[in-house]
């Protein structure tokens, strides 16, 4: 798993790529904490290189969802590859989250 960073406008864009599940989960974990005490108020997270999630994956985006809405920021997730997306619907998390097609959509919303 890698996460790389970018600033587009007034958006921090994450780019998370490979899996992840719990043997990477600690350690994106840490990562995402760190970029979140930084005080950004508009996230995307752009998931087109994320291949695979399992469940301690999917906490740590609820963390991102319920830190970033405390502070009143935003928080937008894009580029779903059709079977995460489905693990997204399966699990109500399309209704927890804005999620776009990709980096253009979100930063259009």
């Amino acid at each position: 798993m890698n996460l790389t960073q970018e600033k587009l406008n007034d958006h921090l864009l994450l780019q998370v790529v490979g899996r992840l599940d719990t043997t990477q989960s600690d350690s994106f974990e840490k990562q995402i904490m760190e970029i979140l005490d930084q005080g950004h108020e508009k996230i995307i997270l752009d998931c087109k290189g994320l291949n695979y999630i399992s469940s301690s994956g999917l906490r740590i985006f609820l963390i991102m969802q319920k830190k970033m809405m405390g502070a009143g920021g935003q928080f937008k997730i894009c580029g779903l590859q059709p079977s995460i997306k489905e693990i997204f619907d399966m699990s109500g998390f399309t209704m927890i989250f804005s999620i776009y097609q990709d980096v253009d959509e979100a930063l259009k919303a």
